[in-house]
C-alpha cells in the first residue's frame, strides 16, 4: 500500500468521512493514522468490533462521548507535581465522567452479546471519588466553590464583612453634606482593587488619604479616605489568604489528579478506540454497508457494491466477482459508462475491508485479504517530467509489475490507451499475461477489440460490459460478467443525425473479422437480454408458488390445530358429564348406606352391584359425547320450541329458550341466573347429537339441566379461607362452564392478596379456563377476577 494508491482510489475521503463521525479530537487525529492491515486475525477482530457497535447502535443509540478530552498531558504534569489550573481539573472531571457514564452503558443487559465491545469496559477505571471532588470544588473554569474547604468559606465571609463596613463608611461620607460641594461625582469606585472616592483636585486637603489615581485632565483625583485604609489593608490581606487556599486546594485536586494519571490515561485510550469504532459503525448505517466475509481462497465476491463516494439515491449496484473461474476481468463500454467507477469501487471495498469498516455493499460479499494494492487510474502525466499519458501510465505500470505476487490486486483504467491501437492492444494482452503468470487478480477497462476476443481465447481472463442504452445514448452503469461490450459507434452517430451513407461506407471499410466479431457480440447480448428475462419471470413464478406454498402450509397448520382444540374440548365436555354421572350415583349410594343403617333395605349387595354395573354403562354411553354443533344460520320461528338449547350470538352466551317468539319476533332466553330479550335474528339453535337427547330424557338429564339453569356469572368467596374457597370455585367452573357461560367473575377482595393469589394458580392449571384478567374500575378492580372461560 502506498500513498499513490491511497490518493487514486480516494481513500483519504473515505477517512474524512469517518472523522466527521468521531467526536473527541483524540478520536479523529487516530482516524488519520488509520491504514489497511495485511493481518487477517485484526482484521477480523476489527470488523467484530465494528459489527458489535453496529448492533448497539440499532438497539440503543451511539455511545455518549462528548465530555472527553485531551488530560494526557495535564495529569502527566500532575504527576510530577504541578499544581493544574481549575480549566484543566474540569476537564479531567468531565472526561471522568464520560468513562463512567460508558461503563454503565456497556453493562446494560438490552445490548445483547457485544463480547468485544463490553471487553472495554473491563479496562475503563470509573475514579468516582475524585470526580465528585473535583466538581464539589470547582463551579468553573474562573471560580472555586465556597465548599471547597472551610477556610474558604470563612476567609470569604471575613471579605464580604470587611467590604461591606468599608463601604458603609464611605458611603456616609459621600452623602454628608459638608463633603458634597468637595466631590466631583457621588460615586464609589474601585482603583487597584481599593474603595476610593473622586474628589476635587482644589479639596485634595480637605480628604485626608492616599490617592491611587487621577482623571486625564487631572481635575479629579481618585483618593482612598484614611478611615477605611486599615479596612482595605485587611481586605487585601484576606484576599491574599484566599488565592493561598485556592492554591493549595487546586494543589490538593492535582495531587489526586496524578495520583490516578495511570487509570487516567488508560480511560482516555480506550474511550478513543471505542469513539474509532462507534465512527465506523455510524458510517455503516449511513450508507447501508455490511461485514465483508473473510476468505483465504483470494476470492473477490461483491454483491450490489455502491460506490461510497456517489450519491446513494443515484448509484447503481454492480455485481463484481474474481479469483474463482477467472483472476483476470477485462472490462469493456462507453466513455463514462462507469468502468472507472468500477474499478475504483472494487479497490474502495479492498481498502476500506482491511481497515475494520463495513463495505456499502450487499450480505453475501466476500473479500480476501490482499498484502498489495496497486491501481492505474486517470492521466497523470506530468508537463515538468515531459511525460505523454502513454508515458505516464506505462511509467506507472512498470513499477507495479515489479512489485506484484499472488497477494495482489492489480486495478488498470484504459490499458494500452495513448498510443497505436494496434500496439497499444498488443501491449496490453502481454501485460495481462505478465500480471496472470505471477498470480495476482487484475481488473482491466479497454476499448480494444483485441482484448476481447483474448479474454474470449483465455481460459482464465472474463470479459465483462458495461451496459449502454441506444435509444437513450446513455449508459445504465450496470455491469454484465461474460459479455463482452460491443462498439456502438455507427447506433451512437446515427442516433445523432450522421448520414447513412457515411454509415454504410463506414462499415464496409471494416474487415470480414470484424464484422463478424460484433455480429457475434450483438447475438451474444441478445440471447442474454432474453434470458435474463426468462431467468426473472422464472425467479417471479418461483416466488409466488412458494408464497401460495406457505399460505397453503400455514391454513393446513391453523385447520389441524382447530381441529385438535375442537377434539380436545369435546372430550372434556364428555368426561365432565362422566364425572357429574359418578357424583349422582354415589348420591344413590349414600342413601342406599342410609337406608341400610335404618334397616329399610333389602338385599343392598345386590343394588349395589347394579348400581355400579349402571355407572360402567354410563361412562361408556358418555365418553364419545360430542359438542352441539351450533348452526350457522339464525333461528326461524318454526324451528323453535320452549327448552330449545340456543346461542345469544351478541352476548357469546348459550342458554335455554324460555318463550316463543312474539309479534315483534323477540324471545326470552335463560342464561344461568339471568333472562335476558332478544331477536330470533340474534340467537342460533344448538341441535343435540342422538346421545344428548337420550340423555336427557333421563332423570340424570333433568338434574343436569336444572342446573345449567340456576348458574350465576359470579360467585363471591369473600371471607372464606383459601382451601374452602378453592374448593367452591373449583365446582363454580365446572358448573359454569356446563351452563355455557364464556365469562364469569370471582369475587375475592383486595386484603393481603392471600385469596387473589391462590385462586390464580388454581386459574393457571384449571381444565376450563382460557385465561383470567383483573376486573376493571367499575367492576371492582383489584378485588376481582374475570374469568374467560374455554
Amino acid at each position: 500500500m502506498n500513498e499513490k494508491v491511497y490518493r487514486v482510489l480516494e481513500y483519504n475521503k473515505i477517512k474524512e468521512l469517518l472523522r466527521q463521525e468521531t467526536i473527541s479530537p483524540m478520536a479523529a487525529a487516530a482516524v488519520g493514522e488509520i491504514v489497511p492491515l495485511t493481518e487477517d486475525y485484526k482484521i477480523k477482530d476489527m470488523l467484530t468490533e465494528t459489527d458489535e457497535a453496529v448492533s448497539v447502535i440499532m438497539h440503543k443509540g451511539s455511545l455518549s462521548l462528548g465530555g472527553l478530552y485531551d488530560v494526557k498531558k495535564s495529569v502527566r504534569y500532575a504527576e510530577k507535581g504541578g499544581v493544574l489550573t481549575m480549566k484543566e481539573l474540569l476537564n479531567i472531571m468531565s472526561s471522568l465522567r464520560t468513562a463512567r457514564n460508558v461503563l454503565t452503558f456497556l453493562k446494560d443487559d438490552d445490548l445483547g452479546k457485544i463480547p468485544a465491545i463490553r471487553s472495554y469496559a473491563e479496562v475503563i477505571n470509573a475514579e468516582k471519588a475524585l470526580e465528585d471532588h473535583i466538581d464539589r470544588c470547582i463551579e468553573s473554569e474562573e471560580e472555586m466553590a465556597d465548599s471547597a474547604s472551610p477556610a474558604l468559606r470563612d476567609i470569604r465571609r471575613s471579605i464580604s464583612r470587611q467590604r461591606e463596613s468599608a463601604r458603609m463608611r464611605i458611603n456616609a461620607m459621600i452623602s454628608s453634606n459638608a463633603n458634597k460641594g468637595l466631590l466631583q461625582d457621588e460615586v464609589v469606585t474601585m482603583r487597584d482593587g481599593r474603595l476610593v472616592i473622586p474628589v476635587k483636585q482644589e479639596n485634595r486637603a480637605r480628604f485626608p488619604g492616599i490617592i491611587h489615581d487621577r482623571s486625564a485632565t487631572g481635575a479629579t483625583l481618585f483618593i482612598e479616605p484614611q478611615a477605611i485604609v486599615n479596612i482595605n489593608n485587611e481586605i487585601r490581606e484576606l484576599e491574599i489568604k484566599e488565592q493561598e487556599e485556592i492554591h493549595r486546594i487546586l494543589a490538593e485536586l492535582s495531587a489526586e489528579a496524578g495520583a490516578a494519571v495511570r487509570h487516567i490515561i488508560n480511560n482516555q485510550k480506550y474511550l478513543t478506540k471505542l469513539d474509532v469504532i462507534f465512527a465506523k459503525a455510524k458510517l455503516s448505517v449511513k450508507y447501508n454497508g455490511c461485514s465483508a466475509k473473510i476468505n483465504k481462497k483470494g476470492v473477490i465476491d461483491i454483491k450490489k457494491g455502491r460506490h461510497p463516494l456517489i450519491d446513494a439515491e443515484k448509484v447503481v449496484p454492480v455485481d463484481i466477482s474474481a479469483g474463482k473461474r477467472y483472476k483476470t476481468l477485462v472490462i469493456t463500454g462507453p466513455n463514462t459508462g462507469g468502468k472507472t467507477v468500477t474499478l475504483k469501487t472494487v479497490g474502495l471495498m479492498m481498502l476500506m475491508n482491511q481497515s475494520g469498516m463495513h463495505v456499502p455493499a450487499g450480505d453475501g460479499t466476500s473479500l480476501p485479504v490482499m498484502k498489495k494494492i496497486f491501481a492505474d487510474i486517470g492521466d497523470e502525466q506530468s508537463i515538468e517530467q515531459s511525460l505523454s499519458t502513454f508515458s505516464s501510465h506505462m511509467t506507472n505500470i512498470v513499477e507495479i509489475l515489479k512489485e506484484v505476487d499472488e497477494n495482489t490486486l492489480v486495478l488498470l483504467d484504459e490499458l494500452g490507451a495513448g498510443t497505436d491501437p494496434t500496439e497499444g492492444a498488443a501491449l496490453a494482452i502481454s501485460i495481462l499475461e505478465n500480471l496472470a503468470a505471477k498470480g495476482c487478480i487484475t481488473f482491466a477497462t479497454t476499448h480494444y477489440s483485441e482484448l476481447k476476443k483474448y479474454a474470449i481465447a483465455t481460459e482464465s481472463v472474463e470479459n465483462a460490459s458495461m451496459e449502454f442504452n441506444v435509444e437513450t445514448l446513455s449508459p445504465t452503469y450496470r455491469l454484465t460478467i461474460g459479455t463482452p461490450g460491443r462498439s456502438n459507434a455507427f447506433d451512437i452517430s446515427l442516433k445523432l443525425g450522421l448520414d447513412k451513407n457515411i454509415i454504410d461506407d463506414a462499415r464496409g471499410r471494416l474487415g470480414t473479422e470484424d464484422i463478424e466479431f460484433e455480429n457475434i457480440i450483438t447475438a451474444i447480448e441478445r440471447d442474454r437480454t432474453t434470458a435474463e428475462a426468462e431467468r426473472d419471470a422464472a425467479v417471479a413464478l418461483k416466488l409466488k408458488l412458494k408464497k401460495q406454498d406457505e399460505e397453503y402450509k400455514r391454513r393446513k397448520d391453523n385447520t389441524e390445530e382447530k381441529r385438535r382444540k375442537i377434539l380436545e374440548k369435546a372430550r372434556q365436555e364428555a368426561y365432565d358429564i362422566v364425572a357429574e354421572a359418578k357424583e349422582f350415583s354415589e348420591e344413590i349410594r349414600k342413601e342406599l348406606r342410609e337406608l341400610e343403617k335404618a334397616g329399610a333395605a333389602v338385599n343392598t349387595q345386590a343394588k349395589q352391584q347394579n348400581i355400579r354395573k349402571r355407572l360402567k354403562e354410563k361412562s361408556e354411553e358418555y365418553r364419545d359425547v360430542f359438542k352441539p354443533v351450533v348452526n350457522a344460520k339464525p333461528a326461524s320461528k318454526d324451528e323453535l320450541n320452549e327448552g330449545d338449547r340456543v346461542n345469544v350470538v351478541s352476548l357469546g352466551q348459550k342458554g335455554t329458550l324460555a318463550s316463543l317468539p312474539d309479534d315483534r319476533d323477540e324471545v326470552f332466553v335463560q342464561i344461568g341466573l339471568m333472562k335476558v330479550k332478544v331477536s330470533i335474528a340474534d340467537i342460533t339453535k344448538i341441535e343435540k347429537s342422538g346421545v344428548q337427547k337420550n340423555f336427557e330424557s333421563t332423570r340424570y338429564g333433568k338434574l343436569y339441566k336444572d342446573k345449567t339453569m340456576s348458574v350465576s356469572s359470579s360467585i363471591n368467596v369473600i371471607g372464606k379461607n383459601l382451601e374452602e374457597a378453592i374448593m367452591e370455585v373449583d365446582k363454580y367452573l365446572d358448573d359454569a362452564y356446563m351452563s355455557g357461560l364464556a365469562q364469569v367473575t370471582v369475587i375475592h377482595g383486595r386484603g393481603e392478596g392471600i385469596l387473589k393469589n391462590g385462586l390464580h394458580r388454581l386459574f393457571k392449571s384449571h381444565a376450563h379456563v382460557d385465561s383470567y384478567q383483573p376486573g376493571g374500575y367499575y367492576e371492582g378492580g383489584d378485588g376481582v377476577t374475570v374469568v374467560t372461560m374455554k
